[in-house]
């Protein structure tokens, strides 16, 4: 069973896409993200990724207005993540209107804070973001390479209580070109248990196939429904399929 997450990345309160994590490599697909969202729901899809791709730039949420409208106009689940650096600021995204809080840089540069909040708000509620590039994390919105490899990490940090994640492969980011399979299923084989969602790359059926067959949770896919590459009906018969 995987579940079908489609994606909005905020900019200036807009809907776009980046290729492989460049940000002046963007394209602006819709100006009113509410309307965006209101299509996934109508077509049946039920969780929502939200990324404020200002907020991981500068390190605050500086989209949580869109947020509050997507979550007033609609009933998905939201997860939403880019500049969560305090306590406050997940505070801010919970009153907004999201279900789920995705940690990234912070979950990194300061362990012991991102599992205070795991032990206050539960695992359930905050999700960890890895982004990667070339086998090794990434942070501050794919800015910022560290040394840190990502099955190693990943291993820890379940460890330490984490059970749901995301892990990005910035090279497959708004490519096209399929999700990044093979360290997927390195991933799943090493860590059975994280429940793991694949992001970056998903182009079309085969690539669902593929990555729910080696066992992921969860996939984000963004650019391949404003692309046309998958239709909203395709992915809310699948995603229903799924879950009959």
């Amino acid at each position: 069973m995987i579940e079908i997450i489609p994606a909005i990345d905020l900019m200036d309160g807009k809907c776009v896409r980046l290729t492989q994590g460049d940000f002046a490599r963007r394209r602006i697909y819709a100006d009113d993200p509410v309307e965006v969202a209101k299509a996934f729901e109508e077509a049946g899809l039920k969780r929502l990724h939200i990324v404020d791709l200002d907020g991981a730039k500068s390190g605050i949420p500086a989209n949580l207005h869109v947020l509050e409208r997507v979550a007033k106009a609609t009933k998905m689940r939201i997860d939403y993540g880019g500049g969560i650096k305090t306590e406050d600021d997940i505070k801010w995204v919970f009153d907004a209107g999201a279900e789920f809080v995705n940690i990234g840089s912070v979950a990194v540069e300061e362990p012991e804070l991102f599992f205070e909040w795991i032990a206050v708000y539960g695992s359930d509620s905050i999700l960890l973001g890895a982004d990667v590039r070339d086998g090794m994390l990434a942070i501050n919105g794919w800015q910022t390479e560290t040394d840190l490899e990502i099955i190693s990490f990943l291993r820890k940090y379940y460890g330490c209580g984490v059970e749901h994640a995301f892990v990005t492969d910035i090279g497959k980011d708004g490519a096209l070109q399929g999700p990044a399979v093979e360290l997927y299923g390195e991933i799943i084989n090493e860590i059975p248990d994280l429940k793991l969602i694949a992001s970056g790359g998903v182009s079309s059926l085969e690539d669902i196939d593929q990555l729910e067959s080696i066992g992921c949770s969860g996939l984000i896919v963004g650019k391949a429904i404003y692309e046309g590459r998958l239709t909203l009906g395709e992915l809310a018969k699948y995603s229903c399929s799924q879950n009959a």
